[in-house]
């Protein structure tokens, strides 16, 4: 598949954005925060449904955040997060991370949270974020890593959702395993000053593990994931619903634990 055509494995099914929609700057972009000032103009790649962005503008208004994704329809649900929280400094627009639309030095700083495990050309990418960045700006990448999630008590089917799901990214032009990669991408599109780190997910409260297996069990039936996983003759219809049924069955002991690994990376411009 050309790097240019990669497909977005989740989509926008209600068990993709149940999670997205828990993310926050706090869970998901801590090792930006200490950079945001007030007065920024942030530029959020991938926005999603925007919780996270919504938390970008709260932290830099009266600055402004420009938020873009890839179709009008989920954007149309980050303005409505924005409306909620009473925020008028941001707008949204559809873009490519590989041609943004967008003059040379527009922003602050440059955000891009679990995208660029789902792009064509990561690298590419990077440089386009590193266009529009101002000098001194920031450029900020944060990207799970799937090969390292770990998990106890061992479900054997689990280990080969992981194996699935890495298989099906791939086919679609994709890197589940970005979060290891950040670093080398970032130095390829040319950054030279880059702060990398880790970070983590946890899952392992009754409520947080429930919630967890639960909308990966739905995903693996219900998204266009599971679609592309049957299209494509990676798995059949009865291997999603083992799958999904290992998930719940994690899900409900008491012991239950699920670590998801995030790379990050801080680029100066």
């Amino acid at each position: 598949m050309p790097k240019e055509t990669a497909v977005y494995t989740h989509g926008h099914h209600e068990s993709v954005l149940r999670s997205h929609r828990w993310r926050t700057a706090a869970n998901s972009a801590a090792y930006l925060i200490g950079e945001l000032r007030p007065g920024m103009a942030v530029l959020d790649v991938g926005c999603g449904p925007g919780t996270i962005t919504a938390d970008l503008a709260a932290l830099v208004a009266p600055g402004r955040v420009t938020a873009v994704d890839t179709t009008g329809e989920i954007l149309d649900q980050a303005a409505e997060v924005a409306a909620e929280r009473g925020l008028d400094n941001l707008e949204f627009t559809t873009a490519d991370v590989h041609d943004l639309d967008f003059p040379d030095d527009s922003f602050d700083v440059v955000h891009a949270h679990q995208v660029l495990q789902h792009v064509g050309d990561p690298v590419q990418a990077l440089r386009e974020m590193r266009r529009v960045c101002r000098p001194g700006g920031i450029v900020a990448a944060r990207d799970s890593d799937y090969a390292a999630m770990a998990w106890y008590p061992e479900v054997p089917v689990m280990d080969e959702w992981q194996e699935l799901y890495r298989r099906v990214a791939r086919t679609n032009g994709g890197e589940p395993d970005a979060g290891r990669r950040l670093l080398s991408w970032a130095r390829q599109a040319g950054f030279s000053d880059i702060t990398p780190s880790a970070a983590a997910w946890c899952f392992a409260t009754p409520e947080n593990r429930v919630w967890w297996s639960g909308l990966w069990a739905d995903r693996t039936v219900g998204s266009v994931y599971a679609k592309l996983a049957v299209d494509g003759g990676h798995a059949t219809t009865e291997q999603l619903n083992d799958i999904a049924a290992a998930w719940r069955t994690w899900g409900e002991q008491d012991d239950a634990w699920f670590m998801v690994p995030h790379g990050e990376v801080l680029c100066r411009a």
